[in-house]
């Protein structure tokens, strides 16, 4: 679906791009990313579709919506994460003072 469709779905099931984003728990930020690439994902083509679909048959997709209780997702990784994550523990690694026991052990072989 095309990011022009989806659009049109919203107006047909009567809900703006922020409150579609607020009501299935996905930031703005990200379906506003589609508009550059021209089309929307499946799942997010099936949620416009649906939406729209059962505002033409006069039932209120959102409190189905609502009765779910989403949860918002967090983003908790990422590649600059893990690598920065990973360089933080190398130096960590890195700076550990070897024990008085180590050194022993390392000096008698």
């Amino acid at each position: 679906m095309t990011f022009i469709e989806f659009k049109k779905m919203l107006l047909d099931a009567e809900i703006t791009l922020p409150k579609f984003c607020k009501l299935i728990k996905v930031s703005d930020k990200n379906i506003q990313s589609y508009k550059k690439k021209g089309s929307v994902p499946n799942a997010i083509a099936v949620i416009a579709t649906c939406f729209a679909r059962l505002h033409q048959e006069q039932i209120d997709y959102r409190l189905l919506v609502e009765e779910l209780k989403l949860k918002k997702q967090t983003k908790t990784g990422g590649f600059r994460k893990k690598a920065a994550k990973e360089a933080k523990e190398a130096k960590a690694v890195k700076d550990t003072p070897v024990s008085a026991k180590g050194e022993e052990e390392a000096g008698g072989e």
